[in-house]
Order: structure tokens, then C-alpha cells, then sequence
């Protein structure tokens, strides 16, 4: 993305450049996933899954970022091809549970391996000792503001 053309005032603050940043980065995840049939929320909420396990569609929602309007919408994809399993909660008929499957964790595996060129493709400038800082840095300033 160039900044050249840009004025100084832009260039010098820091929101423009994330902002900048954000949809250059937010381009490359969404062409990376969309060339093998998935989403970002697809991505979120079997990420969550993965590592926390079993849970509502509204802890799912919150634990992946996404907003509860669509959820329902994302799990219903990842349902009906097979990498996710949703079954009335035992203990509360009203909610239903999510569950990774088997073929889901191979799915998540390999958007991993998407997602991580795009993160290569994005940062290509940088040293992984600078990657690290950036992501430490960027974490500081979410976990202060989240």
C-alpha cells in the first residue's frame, strides 16, 4: 500500500497507518481463505473451538470475535460441511453446544497454514525478530483498550 501520496499529517499518525494497514491485511486473510472456500468468521470460530472446546453459540460468538447476528449464520456453514457438530445442551434444552469434528481440526489446520502466508505476505518487510515486536507491541495496546 503506498503512503507517498498520502500528506504528512496522515503518514505521522499512527491510527492512519493501522487503519491502512488493517485493510491491506484484512484483504490478504479474506483472498487467502475465500481461494479455499472459507471466511474469517469460519477461521474465528473453529479457532475458538479448537482450543476451548465445546460451547454455546454465544460464548462461541464472544470467544471468536464474532457478533452474535453471525454466528448462527457461520456455524449453519461449518455445519453443513461437516467441521462443526451442534447439539442441544444437555442441561439447557433452550441453548444448543458446538463441537469441532475430526474433518473440522484438518479444515482449521490447513486455513492455518493460509492464514500464516498472509501473515508472511503482510510482513514481508520485517525481520521475525520485528514481526514479534509488532505483534507484542499490538497485544499491549488491544489488551488496553479491550
Amino acid at each position: 500500500m503506498e503512503t507517498n501520496g498520502a500528506p504528512q499529517r496522515l503518514r505521522g499518525a499512527t491510527s492512519w497507518l493501522l487503519g491502512q494497514t488493517t485493510t491491506h491485511a484484512h484483504r490478504l486473510v479474506s483472498d487467502g481463505l475465500g481461494a479455499v472456500g472459507a471466511r474469517r468468521y469460519h477461521y474465528s470460530l473453529m479457532a475458538a473451538l479448537d482450543e476451548f472446546g465445546p460451547a454455546s453459540q454465544a460464548d462461541l460468538g464472544r470467544r471468536g470475535g464474532v457478533d452474535r447476528s453471525d454466528v448462527v449464520a457461520t456455524v449453519n456453514e461449518l455445519a453443513d460441511r461437516g467441521f462443526v457438530e451442534r447439539r442441544p445442551d444437555p442441561v439447557d434444552k433452550r441453548r444448543n453446544i458446538v463441537t469441532i469434528t475430526p474433518s473440522g481440526v484438518a479444515h482449521l489446520r490447513d486455513l492455518d497454514r493460509v492464514l500464516g502466508q498472509a501473515q508472511d505476505a503482510l510482513l514481508a518487510p520485517l525481520s521475525a525478530a520485528e514481526r514479534e515486536e509488532l505483534r507484542r507491541m499490538l497485544t499491549l495496546v488491544l489488551e488496553h483498550h479491550g
